[in-house]
């Protein structure tokens, strides 16, 4: 289910305080961009949110250059946000920090 109202001005404003951003383009998606000090801080990042998203069935769509890990969450099936991208930004926040 697409995220309600309720849920975008609370736990979506959450995400988005924390440095998430909106698509730009009128998609219904968030991105953020992570840097870490190398690339095996990097992809050990990567690997941690791999397993939780294929516990989730809720794969990112993502990118990395050495260093820089770019991530944007939608739900496909819902065609925008649902609360599976609050709960695996959630996630991504705690294993970044």
């Amino acid at each position: 289910m697409a995220l309600t109202d309720t849920d975008r001005s609370t736990k979506l404003k959450t995400l988005l305080d924390d440095g998430w951003a909106m698509v730009e383009g009128g998609r219904d998606a968030i991105h953020k961009d992570f840097t870490f000090s190398d690339f095996n801080q990097a992809f050990g990042f990567m690997t941690r949110v791999a397993l939780k998203a294929d516990k989730m069935d809720h794969h990112p769509e993502w990118f990395n250059v050495y260093n820089k890990v770019q991530i944007t969450l939608s739900t496909h099936d819902v065609g925008g946000l649902s609360q599976r991208d609050i709960t695996l930004a959630t996630f991504i926040e705690q294993v970044a920090k």
